[in-house]
């Protein structure tokens, strides 16, 4: 390599249409974090905080800040297994119970608006002014407030705000190299926003992975790039018009980048939401040869939108399947205000209604997801290790 391209930067070597995963967001300094999630905790607008408790690559998480459960197991609370991540009342008290402060203060609130009252912006800077580093997921960008900037340059630390897309200039259009991958992709859809679709797609990645099926995931909001996602794109930040193309460009980047068995693409809202219409640029942009759609048996009606009733499993895959040359080839269910036998119930009768392996990702073993996947895709049945064993 000559003297003058040992100086350019890394991408100004690559070629226009070269494929690369998305840049992660630089990580100044350590790994642990505090979650803020007042009030919202186990709840559909605390997805985030949910999220990272459940899973995180990045972050080491310390606490959970929500005053209306503290005292509980952030684990026990959310799922029934503790997990030993305490959930406290304020700021201060995370900081004691660390025993020092903090690297990370990560907002782990999604509320339909994407902004921030003001009682939340007093947490982040009391964050900031204690020398934490601000992760931040909304839509309202902090780096574009005067007086967090100020805050963040006197206390001398950064705000990463995960969901600004990037310039114009490197988005990408659709190109049609999403037909150079060859690997089966699976998308998880769903019926609503905020109702597993991301958790879902964790676990079955995580379930093909423990069989030895090489399975790589595809991000497509805000949570899953915190989580440490090495694939993925803040979907419902970005102009419409480079959606898709982001999409496919990601899931390119994934099957160049690690060689998969199988790639499998987090959904975002729903086909049928009157709001949340990433989905279509997902169809579009991953064309999955199969879906797989949660959905939540209790909910009437949509979660940020009461006024608008919930669609059937019955009728969303109708849906998908016309809009887009896939197959739906299971239904997971998200079990929120269900008893035990509600849930043995509803899982059966979508089975028998539908013709479909239905199965809950987070009760059930991980096997039956992995089982989904084979029954649809059994050419990928060969790559299984027998003596790998499944715990669910």
């Amino acid at each position: 390599m000559s003297a003058l391209t040992n100086n350019l930067p890394l991408d100004a070597l690559r070629r226009p249409d070269e494929a690369v995963p998305a840049a992660p967001f630089d990580l100044p300094v350590g790994s642990t974090a505090v979650v803020y999630c007042e009030g919202q905790f186990g709840e559909q607008d605390g997805k985030t905080g949910n999220g990272l408790v459940r899973h995180s690559e990045k972050y080491e998480i310390l606490s959970v800040i929500d005053s209306r459960c503290a005292g509980a197991d952030a684990g026990a609370f959310l799922d029934g297994t503790p997990n030993g991540i305490p959930i406290v009342a304020t700021l201060a008290e995370a900081v004691a119970d660390a025993g020092s402060v903090p690297d990370y203060l990560i907002c782990g609130l999604a509320p339909a608006d994407g902004l921030l009252s003001e009682a939340q912006r007093i947490v982040l800077l009391d964050g900031i002014a204690r020398g934490m580093h601000v992760i931040n997921g909304l839509h309202e960008f902090l780096n574009d407030d005067a007086e967090f900037v100020a805050a963040a340059l006197i206390a001398g630390v950064t705000i990463t705000d995960v969901r600004r897309p990037k310039d114009t200039r490197d988005l990408h259009l659709f190109s049609g190299r999403i037909f150079d991958v060859t690997c089966p992709r699976i998308a998880v859809l769903g019926t609503d926003g905020a109702i597993g679709k991301r958790t879902t797609a964790t676990l079955l990645v995580q379930a093909l992975n423990a069989r030895g099926i090489n399975a790589v995931m595809v991000g497509t909001g805000q949570t899953t790039l915190i989580q440490g996602g090495k694939y993925g794109v803040a979907l419902d930040a970005l102009v419409p018009q480079f959606c898709s193309g982001e999409v496919e460009h990601q899931v390119v980047a994934a099957f160049e980048g690690e060689d998969p068995d199988v790639i499998v693409v987090e959904g975002q809202g729903a086909l049928s939401h009157p709001a949340y219409l990433t989905s279509g640029h997902i169809l579009r942009g991953s064309r999955p040869q199969g879906v797989i759609v949660q959905h939540a048996p209790k909910r009437t009606v949509l979660g940020d939108f009461p006024m608008m009733p919930m669609p059937t499993v019955a009728s969303e895959i109708a849906m998908i399947e016309a809009f887009a040359d896939t197959r739906v080839i299971g239904v997971t269910i998200n079990h929120e205000e269900m008893t035990a036998l509600e849930l043995d119930e509803s899982i059966e009768a979508h089975r028998r209604e539908l013709g479909l392996p239905v199965t809950d990702p987070l009760t059930r073993p991980g096997q039956d997801l992995v089982d989904m996947v084979l029954s649809a895709f059994p050419q990928l049945a060969p790559t299984v290790a027998p003596h790998l064993t499944l715990r669910g």
